[in-house]
């Protein structure tokens, strides 16, 4: 069932949003060669806390971290660890919010220091996906325009998305209906309507889709061991089209 959000729950939804967006500043400015996954999710818990709120993937189905920080071919659901970070690694980082009963969902990948030029690519190709995603979150639109436009997009720069992890709706539950998928064909699924809170996560990967879930019963990764990048942002669909809640 999708839930329709008054403005009184969407302003609790951006809340959230913007204590992750907030967060995320945060670790990015401490992503360097040498720095630890596990630290910089100490960081993203620690400024969480203070801010009053909870890390939302804590504890969720027995996730053991405060964030996902998923690097190179690790497509999500990374646990941050002792790993250190290298010069020339990519680093997705993805954070969701607990407060005041509402979510709050967002996620970036960055690099460490340079990176090479197809990875830069990788990076540019899947965060410009998600906004030509968002030119079509409009009221009247279909879910599967989302993903329709994400899929084009993606495949005709000549990389796959994901299907196996998919957006979804998001509200007082952190994952709600609809599934917002990656891929699909153009006018099918739900209506998008006023009120529908949207969490829009394009997955790309530079080489197949295909995908292998590591022994910690988790973190996803490319099976062809190529790079993956992973950007989000928590939307409201509103009368005038949508607004993104989840930036600063």
């Amino acid at each position: 069932m999708i839930i329709i959000k008054s403005r009184k729950e969407i302003e609790k939804i951006r809340a959230s949003c913007i204590i992750v967006a907030r967060a995320l500043e945060e670790v990015k400015k401490r992503v360097s060669a040498g720095i630890t996954t596990g630290e910089l999710d100490r960081i993203a818990e620690e400024y969480i806390v203070k801010n009053g709120a909870k890390p939302a993937f804590k504890g969720y189905r027995g996730y053991p971290s405060a964030t996902c920080i998923s690097v190179n071919d690790e497509i999500v659901h990374g646990i941050p660890s002792y790993r250190c970070l290298k010069d020339g690694d990519i680093v997705s980082i993805d954070i969701g919010v607990l407060l005041d009963g509402y979510y709050g969902d967002a996620a970036v990948t960055v690099p460490v220091n340079g990176i090479d030029s197809e990875s830069k690519r990788l990076l540019e190709v899947t965060e410009e996906s998600l906004y030509k995603a968002l030119d079509v979150a409009v009221a009247g639109n279909r879910v599967s325009d989302i993903s329709c436009t994400i899929q084009d997009f993606v495949e005709g720069a000549g990389y796959s998305v994901v299907r196996e992890f998919v957006g979804h709706g998001i509200g007082s539950s952190l994952h709600e209906d609809p599934p917002v998928p990656n891929y699909g064909e153009r006018g099918r699924g739900p209506r998008l309507k006023v009120g529908m809170v949207l969490a829009i996560e394009p997955m790309v990967n530079a080489g197949g889709c295909e995908l292998n879930i590591l022994d910690n019963g988790w973190t996803a990764v490319t099976k062809d061991k190529s790079r993956s990048a992973h950007f989000e942002h928590t939307v409201a669909i509103t009368e005038d089209g949508h607004e993104i809640l989840s930036m600063l």
